[in-house]
């Protein structure tokens, strides 16, 4: 196939090429592995400024994306590539094999610069989101080999998905540190003050009035964003919600449950990790079964399952992909629906290609730059997340450029009068930070969901 460029993949590829160090913030669809691809095939054999890439993504993407985009374009025939995936001895074996870029999951970065086979001019990191955390191993592996890298790129569509913290890390491992700092402690001190506190301990931060302005203008210079609806015609994308409701009895269960969650943490203030733990139950109630302390799962209602037969039902055969959260609400559809769940290479295949009627996708799975636009355009979220940045990519499986569709739908299914209801609201505000999940916990102290 030949590769006939959007003018702004033309400016981005340009861009790489110009920025030995480049964050490049192309929104969902916008074509970030070809754009990367096709500037790292110009470095090495145009202006020869590059002689190896590492190319460093999500395991699935890593395996699957990457390598099938190489293959599929006419201008990228000549590259040669080894994907470093796997068991031990299979990622030995591709690192043996000479090539013009190797690409790896990030799980194993880490072993990757401990092996001492480190020997990149140019590392493209997809995903860049994924080393926000500077006390990640991953992050600490890649910073000990960065002064040896001349070239690097950092992708993602969401650069700061839980707020302007988590630039720091991502920009550290950029520019090792040149723009935004090369000390945590100083990022806070400057941009942000404290929120949430008992005493010394600081549970949380808000950016200071204008600390979006200075860190994006810190970053600018080597930095592009672009979003997909500026740049291309997107199908029509169509949010609804199927509403269940439970029934007296459920109800009561429901509201019993949750009460004796909720007076486990009455007596304290709370904190992320109790109200992360605490909305991760109701959301399973809300769901319709819960784990009990011997890990059985316990059933309480099968209304979001009523729902999703009448969905499959009114899909009249059309392909229907259906985003899960707990292991339990797997089983549940599993036992009820003929179902298959994508995670293979085949799995992705065969979705594509229309012979798969209904699939199970996990959210953590579904992440970045799986292509299944070509499988069907609507997708039902069983059970929901709080991570926006989770939501925002598994529906971005769907609603994407090369989506032959006019129209893709997003269903909620939502237990009307649980925390459901608050989740999806979190959500559809774009709430960025945990402050939200603790505000609907707080209000559940109250009484009211």
């Amino acid at each position: 196939m030949n590769f006939r460029p959007h003018d702004y993949q033309n400016y981005a590829i340009e861009y790489i090429k110009e920025h030995p160090v480049a964050g490049v913030f192309l929104s969902m669809g916008l074509g970030k592995t070809i754009i990367s691809l096709t500037a790292i095939a110009d470095l090495l054999f145009d202006s020869f400024e590059v002689h190896k890439a590492l190319i460093i993504g999500p395991l699935r993407v890593a395996r699957d994306s990457w390598p099938m985009e190489i293959s599929k374009w006419e201008h990228l025939k000549h590259l040669t590539y080894t994907v470093a995936v796997g068991n031990l001895a299979e990622r030995k074996a591709a690192l043996k094999r000479q090539a013009d870029i190797t690409i790896i999951n990030r799980e194993n970065v880490q072993w990757l610069v401990e092996s001492g086979n480190f020997d990149y001019d140019m590392v493209v990191i997809d995903e860049l989101s994924s080393f926000k955390s500077h006390a990640s191993k991953r992050f600490k592996a890649l910073m000990k080999v960065r002064p040896k890298v001349k070239r690097i790129v950092g992708l993602t569509g969401t650069p700061s998905s839980n707020g302007l913290m988590d630039l720091w890390a991502e920009f550290r491992l950029l520019d090792m540190g040149e723009r935004l700092g090369k000390f945590i402690t100083r990022y806070r001190e400057t941009y942000f003050m404290p929120e949430k506190r008992n005493g010394m301990q600081v549970f949380s931060y808000k950016p200071r009035p204008d600390a979006e302005e200075k860190i994006y203008r810190r970053i600018s210079d080597i930095t592009i964003s672009m979003k997909c609806t500026d740049h291309l015609k997107m199908p029509e994308l169509i949010n609804s919600q199927y509403e269940v409701v439970l029934s007296d009895d459920e109800r009561k269960q429901y509201e019993r449950l949750k009460s004796e969650l909720v007076l486990t943490l009455s007596d304290e203030e709370i904190t992320v990790p109790n109200a992360a733990a605490l909305t991760n139950k109701l959301s399973q109630l809300a769901n319709g079964a819960i784990y009990d302390d011997t890990k059985n799962i316990v059933e309480f209602h099968q209304r979001k399952l009523d729902a999703l037969e009448d969905i499959i039902e009114s899909a009249n055969g059309n392909p229907l992909l259906v985003a899960y959260w707990f292991k339990h609400d797997l089983e549940r559809i599993r036992k009820r629906f003929d179902v298959r769940e994508i995670k293979t290479s085949k799995d992705i295949t065969d979705w594509n290609a229309g012979k798969i009627p209904v699939a199970l996708i996990h959210p953590a799975s579904a992440g970045h730059g799986l292509n299944l636009q070509s499988g069907g355009s609507t997708l039902v979220w069983f059970g929901l997340t709080w991570s926006l940045e989770l939501y925002q990519q598994t529906n971005a499986r769907l609603w994407r450029q090369g989506q032959s569709a006019g129209t893709v739908v997003i269903q909620h299914i939502i237990a009307k009068g649980t925390i459901d209801e608050r989740v999806l609201k979190a959500l559809s505000k774009k709430e960025l930070t945990q402050n939200a999940l603790i505000d609907a916990v707080k209000a559940d102290l109250g009484g009211n969901v």
